[in-house]
């Protein structure tokens, strides 16, 4: 059986386990050969995976989980497509480009996803395990026979040129200097900029330099940025974070609309609905987290999202969770309603040339309840108005409460160690927040070096494990995938029976919202000119007046439950909007 072993430089500290206690240990070093020894070349452990017996307790035994012994399927016995180093993360495969689809990527952050796509946009180039970069004629042999060898065939001759978003769209802003239209306009190798600001609604902000931009904005000015460039095979890692749902909607029907027989869309995307919406044939990657990811075949989109949540490739007889993961076919009962925490009537707030209104309504504790609604429409203005953090204009807001807010946007300049913001927070939320969002495998970084979902993780523990009435989460589910987005549903709702607290969460993933919400409030208006707040409503309700401003429709799949969008017009479509059943059909 083909076996890897993993360490993780970042967790390895041989001066603070008693100076290698994995090397003393090991059976094999004591019987006189050298399966564990001192990597030169940075002072951490070395495994020798060809003489390692798969014993185990190298990775029971080491303080700092840095060590993983993998022992991997049969079928991955040949060379990986990449590595970072002997013991790093190992790739193998790759996503398979398809000229006229947009092809999906959904599985688990860190097994490799943004790796791959990498490679496939040239910013990347794969060592094929041995240290050293692949020419494109060993990728070729490779990938013999496949529609990969026919892809990297064209790159090699030139006839590929590739325009590749990234994920972390708001490192934007710290590379790049000027305004929009600057920007777009070096960019622009299509002369087609006029349109795409258009398309994509950038006209309002064209003058702004880009720190001046919100994520949302940003996120819509780097998809411009990378069609502007004259490819035939768009990249795009993650382009719905920060985007509400009408932006989502409006950027997947975009992507879908670059694909045609001489261009190749590709698409990273953990909210399963828009991926559901926008691509045509769909990847799982599975693996094990930091380790080693494998990308399956390509299968139709419907079944390819629900061997996913299912956890189980048929094809390939590989079980990679040992639970599914469903979905509620019908709306949750109402609960009888606890102490009330703060109520308000008759909210009126003018902010510049914005005007925000609030009737009625009333936050019980051990409520979780999902804001809906477009940016720039209000909802952070309304929840500081509860907080006291400003004051209404008019109307009546009754009972005091404190609030813990995360904000859309997290700090990633601090030079800080984790452990040192979280040192309260490992000693009081162990069981509730430590364990599930996995923190104890963050506490030796600096926030400086955490990803996108790790920093996430630890903005959303930090705000949890503050004492407040009224906890405010804005996006907590950006960044993370959908396996994290529902643990944190999970640790929210938990945290919030226990403290007898209430939160509020404001999210653009349906799904998200779906699984972590007990009500709704629905906030609508027109962005950056009025808001108004209704609710909160039950579930079913809620849902409905957010749908039906948006005019879409859900069905849901018969095996996984999970809600799926109506074609606009379609027989689905006409029908659930007779009977005002929207989301739950």
């Amino acid at each position: 059986m083909p076996r890897i072993a993993i360490v993780e430089e970042a967790k390895c500290h041989p001066d603070r386990c008693g100076n290698y206690l994995c090397a003393r240990l090991c059976p094999v070093n004591r019987m006189g050969d050298e399966c564990i020894s001192v990597n030169e070349s940075n002072k951490k452990a070395f495994i020798a995976a060809d003489l390692c017996t798969g014993c185990g307790i190298c990775p029971k035994r080491c303080p700092f989980g840095a060590i993983h012994i993998i022992n991997l399927p049969e079928e991955l016995a040949s060379q990986p497509i990449h590595t970072y180093g002997e013991n790093g993360f190992h790739l193998y495969s790759l996503p398979t480009p398809m000229f006229g689809k947009v092809v999906g990527i959904v599985g688990r952050n860190g097994i490799g996803k943004s790796t791959a796509i990498k490679i496939l946009a040239g910013v990347l180039k794969p060592n094929f395990g041995k240290g050293k970069e692949a020419s494109y004629d060993e990728l070729i042999a490779h990938f013999k026979g496949s529609e990969t060898q026919l892809f990297f065939e064209r790159v090699k001759r030139g006839e590929i040129k590739i325009a590749h978003k990234p994920q972390q769209v708001d490192l934007l802003a710290t590379i790049t200097k000027g305004t929009v239209t600057e920007l777009l306009e070096r960019v622009d190798e299509k002369g087609k900029k006029d349109r795409i600001i258009a398309e994509l609604d950038l006209s309002k902000f064209l003058d702004r330099t880009l720190d001046q931009l919100s994520g949302g904005e940003l996120q819509r000015v780097a998809i411009a940025a990378t069609v502007l460039k004259k490819a035939n095979f768009y990249v795009f890692d993650e382009p719905t974070s920060f985007l509400d749902i009408k932006q989502r909607l409006k950027i997947a029907k975009f992507i879908k609309s670059l694909a045609d027989e001489d261009t190749a869309v590709m698409v990273i995307e953990h909210d399963l609905i828009i991926l559901d919406y926008m691509a045509d044939l769909i990847h799982v990657m599975y693996g094990e987290e930091a380790c080693y990811g494998i990308v399956s075949h390509l299968k139709a989109t419907k079944n390819g999202i629900n061997a996913y949540l299912e956890g189980y490739l048929r094809d390939d007889n590989m079980r990679f969770r040992d639970h599914p993961i469903v979905f509620a076919p019908k709306p949750p009962q109402t609960k009888k309603v606890g102490v009330e925490i703060v109520s308000w009537s008759n909210l009126r707030k003018t902010l510049g040339n914005f005007s925000l209104q609030a009737d009625e309504g009333i936050i019980h504790k051990a409520q979780v309840i999902g804001i809906l609604g477009e940016n720039g429409i209000g909802k952070t203005s309304f929840v500081k108005m509860l907080a006291n953090v400003i004051t209404p204009d008019k109307g009546e807001i009754s009972g005091k409460v404190s609030v813990a807010y995360k904000p859309q946007y997290i700090d990633t300049t601090s030079e800080d160690l984790v452990q040192d913001l979280l040192e309260e927070t490992l000693v009081k939320y162990e069981i509730q927040l430590v364990k599930p969002l996995k923190l104890k495998d963050l506490i030796e970084k600096r926030v400086c070096d955490l990803s996108g979902g790790e920093l996430q993780r630890v903005a959303i523990a930090m705000t949890l494990a503050k004492d407040a009435d009224l906890y405010l989460l804005d996006e907590p589910s950006a960044y993370l995938d959908v396996e994290q987005r529902l643990i944190i549903s999970k640790v929210i709702r938990e945290l919030m029976e226990l403290k007898g607290k209430a939160a509020l969460v404001v999210d653009h993933d349906l799904l998200f919202i779906d699984y972590i919400s007990q009500k709704i409030v629905v906030v609508d208006g027109e962005p950056a000119i009025r808001g108004a707040v209704m609710g909160p409503f039950g579930m079913e309700e809620g849902m409905n007046r957010f749908l039906e401003d948006i005019d879409l429709t859900f069905r849901r799949d018969p095996n996984s439950n999970m809600p799926r969008a109506n074609k606009v017009g379609s027989q689905m479509d006409r029908e659930q909007k007779a009977q005002n059943r929207l989301y739950y059909s």
